[in-house]
């Protein structure tokens, strides 16, 4: 097959354990981003476009993609090479050393994401005096949220789509605002939006789902170390010398069902999360202007207001418009 293919042309770059499993999995990253990426175009340059959603230009469109390799061989090159040398010199335990390792990077992430990350391809300038900054001020006053920093992000760049999200733990905490959310709402829906934002912090579902994930992360590592027992699975491919990389793709193609699963439960909590966020801004009295803001961002991203039921709940990680407009409005 194809991957068995794969294998034998690497190996005859070399015979280095490490080197092959990540020219491996490095050629297989490669491919597999040129195939999506005429998908890619079609859908920034021509739909979103055709709806007047799209702001990118070609050039920082190449941009990003060449930003996003350097990402990935970084930090994806250097979290495999962890996991493989955990493999070769860890023993049947390398899952717990893995998985421990991994944990690390993600609260890492979790900490210095807006300072490391986001900076590479968007400006963050700190929220200006005003209206607004004082109204969002006294919404965290009223909550008893400890926030110190609000950002803006110049989201227009690329597209008309707005966002607001919360990032950050502890004293990293940050609220960062699309440029384009506030040119497209008021002040209140603007606070309203915040006030969600702050109710999933109240509600500690960033939390929950670190844990979800952490749960998640350590149950699949374990999986892996067990299917790596049984080299039978490889030879199936038609490779001559098992290794770990073939392990780990015939691991991710069996494992895809359950995957696909794990991603509907965490869909359902983050529904149900999602419910809880409004409801905290239902109880401090800004429900009418969530309910607003939610419908201007609906009609301005042409949301789909009747979605399948069952589309939403192998898909959604939020509830269709009308439902929460119903739930803030009972």
């Amino acid at each position: 097959g194809g991957f068995a293919w794969l294998d034998e042309q690497v190996r005859q770059l070399t015979h280095h354990d490490l080197l092959v499993s990540l020219l491996f999995f490095g050629i297989l990253y490669v491919a597999a981003d040129l195939l999506s990426t005429p998908f890619a175009v079609y859908d920034t340059f021509v739909i979103e476009e055709k709806y007047g959603f799209n702001k990118t230009t070609p050039r920082l469109f190449v941009i990003d993609k060449l930003k996003g390799y350097m990402l990935t061989f970084l930090i994806g090159g250097g979290l495999l090479t962890l996991f493989i040398l955990f493999y070769q010199y860890m023993g049947p335990y390398f899952w717990v050393y893995a998985w421990a390792g991994y944990t690390f990077f993600m609260i890492l992430m979790q900490l210095f994401y807006s300072d490391l990350i986001v900076p590479l391809f968007n400006k963050q300038t700190p929220l200006e005096d005003g209206e607004l900054k004082q109204a969002i001020e006294e919404l965290c006053r009223t909550t008893a949220f400890p926030l110190k920093e609000v950002y803006v992000i110049d989201g227009s760049k690329r597209s008309s789509k707005a966002n607001a999200y919360f990032t950050g733990l502890g004293v990293k905490k940050r609220i960062v605002l699309y440029d384009t959310l506030i040119q497209q709402l008021s002040v209140p829906e603007i606070v309203a939006v915040l006030g969600h934002e702050i109710g999933h912090y109240k509600r500690k579902h960033t939390l929950k789902h670190i844990i979800f994930s952490v749960v998640q992360n350590g149950i699949t590592l374990y999986l892996l170390s067990v299917f790596l027992n049984y080299p039978v699975f490889v030879r199936a491919l038609g490779v001559n010398q098992p290794a770990l990389h073939m392990g780990m793709v015939i691991f991710a193609v069996l494992y895809s069902p359950v995957s696909m699963a794990v991603g509907v439960c965490f869909n359902i909590l983050s529904r149900r999360h999602e419910y809880e966020a409004d409801a905290f801004v239902k109880q401090h009295g800004m429900a009418r202007h969530l309910v607003s803001a939610l419908k201007k961002l609906s009609r301005h991203n042409y949301s789909n207001l009747t979605p399948h039921p069952a589309y939403v709940f192998f898909y959604y990680s939020h509830p269709p418009l009308l439902q929460r407009i119903r739930a803030l409005n009972d």
